[in-house]
C-alpha cells in the first residue's frame, strides 16, 4: 500500500527544521508555513543531514573553514557532515527524489550564502556540504524562497 502512494506522489527532501521539527543547531526549527501547502501535491521527506551525520540536538555553532566544518570551540566535525551528506543523497536516491528545498546559511543546507567560517554572521556566496553533493547527483536544491509552486510542477515534470 505504501508503494503505491508513494508512486503516485513526487518526492521532494526538505529541511526538517524548515517543516517545524526542532533540530537545528540551537535546538529550535525555522518553520516556513507556505511549505505546508506543497504537500498538499507532493511528498515532503523531512530531512536533517547534521543529525543523520550522528550530530546531536542542541550541538555548538559549527562553520565551514576551507574544506573542513569547525565548531566554535575549534573540533573538526567534518566527518559527520559528509556522512549526513551521504546519508541524505541516499533518502534522495531511494525516493527518487529531483528537488530539495533547503534552509539557507546553514554549512549543512546552505543554498546560496554560507557563514564566511569566522563566527562573526558574516555571510559569503556558497553552499554547504549536502547541498554541494546533492547538485553534483543532478537534485535541484532551493529556498523556501526560491520557490513558487509552478517552477516545482515544471522541475518534477
Amino acid at each position: 500500500m505504501a508503494h503505491s502512494s508513494r508512486s503516485s506522489c513526487s518526492c521532494i527532501l526538505c529541511s526538517a527544521c524548515l517543516l517545524g521539527v526542532r533540530c537545528r543547531y540551537n535546538g529550535k526549527s525555522k518553520p516556513y508555513p507556505h511549505l505546508q501547502k506543497l504537500a498538499q501535491k507532493f511528498c515532503l521527506i523531512p530531512v536533517c543531514p547534521e543529525i543523520l551525520g550522528g550530530l546531536g540536538i542542541p550541538r555548538e555553532k559549527a562553520e565551514i573553514q576551507k574544506d573542513k566544518v569547525i565548531t566554535l570551540s575549534g573540533k573538526d566535525i567534518t566527518s559527520a557532515f559528509l556522512r549526513g551528506a551521504r546519508e541524505t543523497l541516499k533518502i534522495a536516491r531511494l525516493l527518487n527524489a529531483k528537488v530539495a528545498i533547503f534552509a539557507d546559511k546553514s554549512p549543512s543546507c546552505g543554498v546560496h550564502f554560507i557563514y564566511d567560517g569566522s563566527f562573526t554572521g558574516k555571510l559569503i556566496k556558497g553552499e554547504g556540504i549536502t547541498t554541494k553533493l546533492l547538485r553534483e547527483h543532478g537534485i535541484k536544491v532551493f529556498t523556501p524562497e526560491d520557490l513558487r509552486k509552478s517552477e516545482i510542477d515544471k522541475l518534477l515534470h
